[in-house]
């Protein structure tokens, strides 16, 4: 059993992709352009949003700054949360296991602390928390290991004694890179060759880590 368990925040607990999803859409609907479901799990999930941003001005030819994009996003997001973001299948279940065996469990996300602590505060998981590491603590973001090394060392373990649970190849990446054992739990979007080689196990849901673990 892994002594600490540090957990990405989007598309991992939280089902906010289709959020993401949709506030691109708004984005490009504002244009005249339409923006598919499949285009966004193809081109767009798991990317930094300031990436996605250049990504989705330049393929759609949109007549604004990158600056105007973010701001756009930022504040429609703003409205989307505070009409709730479900939480993924499992999510409390598990962190409940983990909390009775005593086993550290750290958030790490590329969030902000007000955007996280919102969301989770909605489902009262705050709780379930050792530690949080934000994407404001670090100077690289995913897929460099930055943030999952300041998790580590919140959680006062070593590597090879955490588990990283993550959803996006960046996220794979980053956990990969800091020497971390990572669990996929697919979103929107498989991981590839050569992630889903970096993984110690690709899982259908939250659910199926707590088996995992005790066959570990």
């Amino acid at each position: 059993m892994k002594k600490a368990v540090i957990f990405d925040l989007d598309g991992l607990l939280i089902d906010s992709e289709i959020i993401s999803y949709q506030l691109y859409k708004d984005l490009t609907g504002r244009y005249g352009h339409s923006f598919s479901l499949e285009e966004y799990a193809r081109n767009y999930s798991g990317k930094t949003g300031l990436g996605n941003m250049e990504t989705i001005i330049r393929s759609y030819d949109l007549p604004i700054s990158i600056e105007e994009g973010l701001a756009f996003v930022g504040e429609k997001e703003k409205e989307y949360v505070k009409k709730g973001v479900a939480l993924k299948t499992g999510a409390e279940k598990l962190l409940a296991y983990l909390k009775d065996r005593r086993c550290r469990i750290v958030l790490a996300t590329s969030s902000t602390r007000n955007r996280a602590l919102e969301i989770l505060g909605q489902h009262g998981l705050e709780h379930y928390f050792d530690d949080m590491v934000f994407g404001t603590e670090v100077k690289n973001g995913k897929p460099h290991p930055d943030i999952f090394l300041k998790a580590c060392e919140k959680a006062k373990e070593p590597a090879q004694s955490c588990l990283v649970l993550e959803d996006s190849e960046a996220g794979i990446q980053a956990a990969h890179s800091a020497g971390i054992d990572v669990i996929c739990i697919p979103d929107m979007k498989v991981p590839g060759e050569p992630f889903s080689a970096m993984t110690a196990a690709v899982l259908p849901s939250l659910l199926e880590v707590i088996p995992w673990l005790e066959d570990a």
